[in-house]
């Protein structure tokens, strides 16, 4: 069966893309605006948002030496994760699950976080609709970005973070560039004497009218497969114009929102651990600030890939190789200069739980307020297995999960952390996952 050709010029389609970063602002959340309770806005009563972040560290915590001995509060945390023992009781330490490969082959540092993140094991590179983009659908609407995704390894394919409708997202690699797209010359300061709409963002919002007008002629020349894809790609453009007529708006002054400093400018690969995690706080602290200034709701912050070739100072060996082949130590029970990175990213990990818990909120604080959901590649990274995944969630989500605890689940599917997670941040969903996978149980024991 031949196609019909329909002479409908490219541009035509892709005009209301143009400049798509939009001009913004940035509010931080004063007690001034809240009720006496801190727990929302006095002028509308609307409760104070919930964000979302995703924390991804490669090549798992090594053996099974890092599972806690016992269950519920007052566990011990294990070596590896020392660094976040001042958190202990924001977080909750999720071990046992597996990803379900139902006969597809491992493709290892990929095919488990495929399972885990997007609900599903294909057996191939197909990735689309991850856990943070679900859940950005829903929280991450009227904000300037509808995400932010940061790599520390210099490699902009080291994010995870993928719509359901166009796949990966790349990543920001220099924190001076995250800093010029956040509060560069489109950022407004909401503490000026006078406020002036930008005209590019007039442009800009009169380009999308002028689009959305000609949608209904163009329906009516395309296949019911090209007016689907037409109606999500209008369906992005009313966000997009509705978000700019916000812009148009002159905000309230909040003396308390300032614009950090900028970061220093850092060369574009990191090949050194130590380099890689300094350029991972400064993206921790940029992000801090395009949360709490209400820049977005949800970001993904990633280490790097999952076959990290990071190294030590003075070492050729980088971490992946090492898990390989380095023995354990019987004394230790562990690969001790593998482990060396794991504690270093975790010390990461803290200083990020920091800078969110730095950032008050009424009576909580911006960690108070959010997830953030720490995920791996691997359960045993020698074995490359897909068994036994560690996962990390800080913060109570505004009150609505509970925390302090070592949740062990052996054999359950790793997709009940990603439901769990969705359902804690407001998705509406009933089950997730495909094949062995799905799941419609949430891990109940730490929803609030």
């Amino acid at each position: 069966m031949s196609k019909k050709v329909i002479d409908i010029a490219r541009r035509r389609v892709l005009r209301g893309m143009l400049g798509g970063a939009a001009v913004s602002v940035g509010l931080p959340i004063l007690d001034c605006v809240l009720n006496t309770n801190g727990t929302a806005f006095a002028a509308t009563g609307k409760p104070l948002p919930t964000r979302f972040a995703t924390w991804f560290w490669g090549l798992g915590l090594g053996e099974s030496n890092w599972v806690p001995k016992s269950v519920g509060r007052d566990y011990e945390l294990p070596p590896q994760l020392q660094a976040l023992k001042p958190f202990q009781k924001k977080l909750n330490f999720l071990t046992g699950s597996q990803v379900f490969l139902d006969g597809v082959a491992n493709s290892t540092h990929f095919t488990g976080v495929q399972g885990l993140m997007t609900g599903k094991v294909i057996g191939d590179a197909t990735y689309y609709g991850s856990v943070d983009t679900l859940i950005g659908d829903v929280i991450g609407k009227g904000t300037r970005f509808r995400s932010i995704e940061v790599a520390c390894d210099g490699d902009q394919k080291a994010s995870w973070s993928a719509r359901k409708d166009s796949g990966k997202l790349p990543a920001e690699v220099s924190p001076l560039a995250l800093y010029k797209r956040i509060f560069g010359p489109e950022f407004a300061d909401p503490n000026a004497a006078e406020f002036v709409p930008d005209p590019g963002v007039m442009i800009r919002r009169s380009a999308l009218s002028a689009v959305t007008e000609e949608r209904k002629g163009l329906m009516k020349k395309l296949g019911a497969t090209d007016r689907e894809k037409l109606d999500s790609y209008f369906t992005a453009l009313r966000s997009l114009e509705q978000r700019l007529e916000i812009q148009l708006q002159k905000p309230e002054p909040l003396p308390s929102c300032r614009i950090p400093e900028p970061p220093p400018e850092q060369k574009q690969v990191s090949a050194l651990a130590v380099e890689a995690m300094e350029r991972h706080n400064l993206f921790a602290s940029l992000l801090a600030h395009a949360l709490a200034c209400g820049q977005t709701n949800v970001v993904n912050l990633s280490i790097t890939q999952g076959m990290s070739g990071l190294r030590q100072q003075g070492d050729p060996i980088g971490h992946h190789t090492l898990t390989h082949e380095e023995p354990i130590d019987p004394a230790l029970n562990y690969q001790p200069k593998a482990a060396w990175f794991q504690m270093l990213y975790m010390k990461g990990l803290h200083d990020f739980a920091q800078a969110l818990d730095g950032v008050q909120e009424g009576d909580r604080s911006l960690l108070d307020r959010m997830l953030l959901f720490g995920f791996t590649d691997h359960g045993a990274p020698r074995l490359h297995s897909v068994r036994n995944y560690p996962f990390i969630l800080i913060g109570s989500a505004n009150g609505r999960m509970k925390t302090g605890m070592h949740i062990f689940t052996p054999g359950d599917a790793a997709t009940r952390v990603g439901f769990t997670a969705q359902l804690i941040m407001g998705v509406p969903v009933s089950a997730w996952g495909e094949g062995s996978n799905r799941v419609s149980s949430p891990i109940s024991e730490i929803m609030a």
